[in-house]
């Protein structure tokens, strides 16, 4: 399990399909990109299930339900039926349905995920602050969600009913670029009414909780592209995770996480998912893997790598040397040169 403090990547001797039973995916810069499955992904997911694990696809996004979620993964080519993921609209409506009563009423601010889960959970979805709602619930709504539903929120949420998000994610990939998300529109109703909501997806334990409910994992391995939201919530559960670099995270944020954003494994895609992870050793002043041997010059200011061989033990090494150097805390130590060296 994952441990606080992480000084680098592991090792693994066995692929991490066979080490783990559950992969916990997320979908965004893990299994596709702009709505299309990233590179390898396909097989990938297909020849680790064959192989016996179980994956479950993880999203903070609560527009969808679990069933247009499994219908564009089977779109792609990936085998998924509904109870296969799991959303922050999930989490966010057992959140709630734990502090109100069977059949109350809760204000939505959102999309049809949400008031699926809601109903999932026993809950009546209303429309407006007049319907007299014991909650208000916010998710990503899409980007023609009317401002005028913020308002709504804000009428119910200075009369004193308790306010609950789904995520706080600020930030939402799409087909043309970085678009707002749910956080984004968190915050407006924040500004409008100064109160703070009740947060259910990650990197919270809610959605782990939720995750672990709906799948049983006896040992699970996060997978994800986010040190913030994917990575960090695997150490706020205490699980191992597996960083892949086909989405928003690259090796200068990677060297410079401090120990919550550390992941277990650090892997280009999907495909590390099949293999062992190399191991890591200590070499003086430096750390080896593979062919390459990084170490952290603290009086000049950097990370240092030499040797040759496939980027990612390098990166690998590079990890080791930044995280030993920095400790508690992130690494500031450039590693601009090094990533150079390594292609990255």
């Amino acid at each position: 399990m994952s441990q606080g403090g992480r000084t680098s990547p592991e090792g693994s001797g066995r692929a991490l399909s066979e080490a783990y039973d559950t992969a916990l995916l997320d979908l965004d810069g893990v299994v596709y990109a702009g709505g299309e499955a990233i590179a390898h992904a396909v097989d990938s997911l297909a020849t680790a299930r064959t192989g016996g694990m179980r994956l479950a696809y993880v999203t903070n996004n609560a527009l969808r339900t679990p069933e247009a979620v499994a219908a564009h993964l089977t779109e792609l080519g990936i085998r998924a039926e509904a109870s296969d993921v799991v959303t922050s609209a999930q989490a966010v409506a057992r959140l709630i349905a734990d502090q109100v009563p069977r059949g109350a009423r809760v204000l939505v601010i959102g999309g049809e995920g949400l008031r699926v889960a809601l109903r999932e959970r026993g809950l009546e979805p209303v429309e407006s602050a007049e319907d007299e709602p014991v909650a208000v619930v916010q998710g990503y709504g899409g980007p023609e969600l009317a401002w005028g539903r913020f308002a709504e929120a804000s009428y119910a949420i200075a009369r004193g009913v308790p306010w609950f998000a789904s995520n706080t994610d600020l930030t939402i990939p799409s087909a043309r670029g970085i678009a707002p998300g749910n956080g984004a529109a968190v915050e407006v109703v924040r500004i409008a009414t100064g109160a703070e909501p009740q947060v259910a997806g990650k990197p919270l334990p809610p959605m782990h909780r939720e995750t672990i409910l709906r799948t049983g994992a006896k040992r699970p391995l996060v997978v994800g592209d986010r040190l913030d939201t994917d990575i960090e919530g695997a150490f706020n559960g205490g699980v191992d995770s597996l960083l892949v670099l086909t989405g928003v995270t690259d090796g200068a944020l990677l060297l410079a996480a401090p120990p919550q954003h550390r992941p277990t494994y650090v892997d280009a895609d999907l495909r590390g998912l099949l293999t062992g992870q190399p191991e890591i050793t200590r070499e003086g002043e430096g750390f080896r893997c593979g062919g390459w041997t990084a170490r952290a010059s603290v009086e000049a200011g950097r990370l240092e790598v030499t040797g040759d061989g496939g980027a990612l033990d390098g990166l690998r090494a590079l990890c080791a040397a930044a995280w030993t150097a920095a400790g508690d805390s992130g690494c500031e130590l450039d590693g601009g040169k090094a990533l150079a060296r390594l292609g990255l």
